[in-house]
């Protein structure tokens, strides 16, 4: 009996010095990602967005750097993508028009389109949007919530009629809506909830994944070299539009994760990431995806490619 206190003992402050550790706001990015990802490198699509001054062990900390007015400008929006915004409503909401697309673009594919040799005219621009993670302990000191959206905005100095007021009314409102059926959802707003709730869902030997290309002009692209199934599970988070960075984190079920290598027609290459979900029954019917497909809900898995800047997470 004595054997098993201590090895209860042992283990519950074990999970104490590891809730220290995460909790404490004096470690930097490195070590907090080192920690709860032992296994996984740093991914340049997450070094982008770190600012360094933010974090500790750094010279010049400033409460408010990474914050941008630029990541609310209509024109960061990446045409093409195949969702323009991530919340529910791209997914299950969505009604003709909702959302647009760029035309002569493919938006949406069929799983058996991933082979070699197959081409598709497609638009990976890399997004404007150059708002910064914050750690954690900025991100707190940061209300995030439609009931404090005066206070947010008059922070930013935000006027209430603006476009940009909107973008961020938005943004918040679809982190706020509830979860469609099949989806575990949650919107980050620091470097440790996005690692928090991707080792959550996956555990912490995972891997991450993002869309890197050459050129960001619109071209056709031949699927060359290979086509890799990285995963059945994933979490997938979206950059959102907001004026520091926001990722609308999902894992939804019933989804394949592919890399696709891809040659431009100019000769360029581009490594994709493909999501392609196999369980759209309970998809509204009027979502863009079954009209440009030309199929109904819950017959055939939909497929789409990342935008630059979103990040994929698969198991390890």
């Amino acid at each position: 009996m004595e054997h098993f206190r201590l090895i209860f003992l042992s283990s519950f402050l074990y999970v104490i010095l590891l809730v220290g550790v995460f909790a404490s706001e004096d470690v930097s990015w490195e070590t907090y990602w080192q920690s709860a990802l032992p296994k996984t490198p740093i991914p340049q699509a997450v070094q982008e967005l770190l600012h360094p001054e933010n974090w500790p062990g750094t010279e010049g900390k400033s409460t408010y750097t990474g914050i941008s007015k630029d990541a609310l400008n209509i024109n960061t929006i990446q045409s093409g993508s195949a969702f323009t915004t991530a919340g529910p409503e791209s997914y299950a909401k969505a009604a003709t028009g909702k959302i647009p697309v760029e035309q002569g673009v493919t938006t949406f594919f069929f799983e058996k389109d991933l082979h070699l040799g197959k081409k598709m005219t497609l638009h990976f621009p890399k997004t404007t949007n150059n708002a910064k993670l914050l750690p954690l302990r900025v991100a707190k000191s940061l209300p995030f919530s439609s009931s404090k959206l005066p206070e947010i905005l008059n922070r930013f100095s935000l006027k209430p009629e603006s476009a940009e007021a909107e973008i961020v009314k938005q943004t918040i409102e679809e982190c706020e809506e509830p979860s469609i059926e099949g989806e575990n959802k949650y919107c980050a707003t620091s470097l440790e909830s996005l690692v928090d709730f991707s080792v959550s869902k996956l555990g912490k030997y995972a891997e991450v994944f993002s869309t890197k290309v050459d050129v960001e002009n619109k071209q056709e692209y031949r699927i060359a070299r290979r086509v890799e199934k990285i995963g059945e599970r994933s979490v997938v988070c979206h950059k959102q539009k907001y004026v520091y960075a926001v990722f609308y984190c999902h894992e939804i079920r019933s989804t394949r994760a592919y890399k696709v290598s891809l040659v431009g027609a100019d000769g360029t290459k581009a490594e994709a990431v493909a999501v392609c979900h196999s369980d759209t029954r309970k998809w509204n019917i009027k979502l863009l995806a079954f009209q440009l497909l030309k199929i109904k809900p819950g017959t055939v898995p939909v497929c789409h490619f990342l935008p630059s800047g979103n990040l994929l997470w698969v198991p390890n």
